[in-house]
């Protein structure tokens, strides 16, 4: 694959991210780990290492692109009608990070029109490298991959995100993963790490992924990463995924129907007003 402008100025973009975070990982004392919240709702964990990696990454991109906008989870928010637009995760899975557990990933997306055009994942304990651009495919560390062609539940492995919400969403996800259960799947996994989690079904270990409510910052590489391997995502509807706070759902695409007729029986949950 050759590498666009754009992705080789993503890829540049989430090193710099790498070296930031692998530094305060390793003396995590230092990250200056505190909660956010949200109308007193719990909202997750922010560190020093997750603001200091986006600035590091919107830095890196405008040296290339002074005109482009970003959408970022800490401190950069641009309308998403830009034509030009940079979706970024500095630090996909900040509660692991927080705990010590080797399990995160930097996330940067660019999209054009509305429309993306190539992702970056990048797993700092690994240095494992996930890249996409549409029309060109995805590949891990520089090989091309693709979803697996499990055509039957019971012959493929799901993961699972939960958001931090711990009323309705939380029994739908659990009476969602019962029911995938029933199915003799061969099992379920949650690692915490939404954008890892989508890259593994583009790699073919997992047959699916769901979970209610993700940020676009969460899936906004790894959608595409998915897609050009050969999987489907939507919301856990079956609607078209938009770039906004929504429910996601991807498969192999042999799959989408089958768990897409389960997880959309819970979708409806009511939450409690915060």
């Amino acid at each position: 694959m050759i590498a666009s402008p754009e992705l080789a100025v993503a890829i540049k973009a989430a090193r710099k991210a790498e070296q930031i975070l692998s530094s305060y990982f390793s003396d995590l004392a230092s990250a200056e780990i505190r909660t956010k919240y949200t109308n007193e709702e719990f909202q997750g964990i922010v560190t020093k290492a997750d603001i200091e990696a986006e600035r590091a990454i919107v830095n890196e991109i405008q040296k290339e692109f002074p005109n482009h906008h970003f959408l970022a989870e800490e401190e950069h928010s641009r309308t998403l009608e830009s034509e030009h637009l940079w979706v970024i995760d500095p630090l996909d899975g900040t509660n692991n990070f927080a705990h010590g557990i080797p399990h995160f990933a930097v996330s940067v997306a660019y999209y054009r029109q509305g429309n993306a055009q190539c992702g970056v994942i990048l797993n700092p304990t690994t240095g494992d490298l996930f890249t996409t651009q549409r029309g060109q495919g995805s590949y891990w560390n520089a090989n091309p991959v693709s979803v697996n062609q499990h055509s039957s539940l019971e012959n493929t492995m799901i993961a699972v995100g939960f958001y931090y919400d711990r009323g309705a969403m939380m029994k739908a996800t659990l009476n969602a993963v019962e029911a995938l259960f029933l199915k003799k799947i061969h099992g379920i996994r949650r690692f915490g790490t939404a954008a890892l989690d989508l890259v593994q079904v583009g790699l073919g270990r997992f047959g699916g992924y769901f979970e209610y409510e993700l940020s676009p910052w969460d899936f906004a590489a790894a959608r595409l990463f998915v897609e050009e391997a050969g999987g489907t995502v939507t919301d856990c509807k079956g609607n078209h995924l938009p770039l906004a706070k929504t429910s996601v759902l991807a498969t192999n695409s042999a799959l989408h129907s089958e768990i897409l007729e389960i997880v959309s029986q819970y979708a409806d949950f009511q939450r409690a007003p915060s």
